[in-house]
């Protein structure tokens, strides 16, 4: 099945399943012995998808921890959301893993959550480390949850949670326009009270159900015996839902202690 992220639909979209098929003994050895697997079989692993995710992480919270010492203000926030909405086009629809475009974007989006987060922090003093604490905790639930079996990928929950992100952009929109309008007033663009709050939880669900998604199509990835290089798009679409789901959770935090 393939994943709702572009990152991941396009990479896996490579790669025909039954091809590279392994028994589950097989993957139970390549579990056991990630690094053997990997270097003689050139196929990716779990180990491979975590260094890649960790390095990935690494340059983001660096840049975003540089970005936030100095205080750096709007144009270090453009350049950020210019140069990380080109370099995740490139990621996203590029049929080659491009490493170096991944770790760039990663740079780029750290400048974005460094400046961000230092404005959030200067208004509402200790929600960066409510957030980064929130969205640790939803990372490891979703994990548990997928990891024991209790959530299911299946095609109606994909066609369900696609159904649904569709009217929460709906919503969205509405409260964009209401803001716009001056309807409601106090939740910039979103607008309508009440709607904002319930714009916000929906953000937190939506990046939460995605992260399963997202880890589903890792698994496959693995059991279909993806290339070893591709562990860098895995790492990139991983990265890309973690800061979606730390957004949602900030602004979350954000509308409840304004009220």
């Amino acid at each position: 099945m393939k994943s709702s992220n572009p990152v991941f639909g396009r990479g896996y979209a490579a790669i025909k399943p039954g091809t590279l098929d392994r028994t589950v003994d097989q993957l139970e050895e390549s579990y056991a012995a990630p690094a053997a697997s990997s270097l003689h079989t050139g196929r990716m692993t779990i180990d491979d998808v975590v260094i890649r995710t960790s390095i990935l992480f690494v340059v983001l919270v660096a840049v975003g921890g540089y970005a936030w010492s100095q205080n750096l203000g709007a144009p270090a926030l453009f350049i950020g959301a210019i140069g990380g909405l080109v370099l995740a086009m490139v990621n996203s629809f590029s049929k080659k893993v491009r490493p170096i475009a991944a770790i760039g974007y990663a740079a780029f989006e750290g400048l974005v959550l460094g400046v961000l987060s230092h404005m959030y922090e200067t208004q509402y003093p200790g929600i960066v480390s409510q957030a980064v604490l929130g969205t640790i905790a939803a990372f490891a639930g979703v994990l548990i949850a997928y990891t024991s079996k209790k959530v299911q990928v299946t095609p109606k929950f994909q066609r369900a949670m696609m159904g649904a992100l569709v009217g929460y952009m709906i919503l969205g929109l509405i409260s964009m326009f209401a803001a716009f309008a001056g309807v409601g007033g106090g939740y910039g663009f979103y607008g309508v009270s009440g709607l904002g709050l319930l714009l916000a939880l929906g953000g937190v669900a939506f990046a939460s159900f995605f992260l399963i998604l997202d880890f589903d199509m890792v698994s496959q990835m693995i059991k279909n015996g993806a290339p070893q290089e591709e562990s860098w798009r895995a790492g990139f679409g991983l990265m890309v839902t973690v800061v979606w789901l730390y957004m949602e959770i900030l602004r979350l935090i954000s509308i409840l202690r304004r009220d």
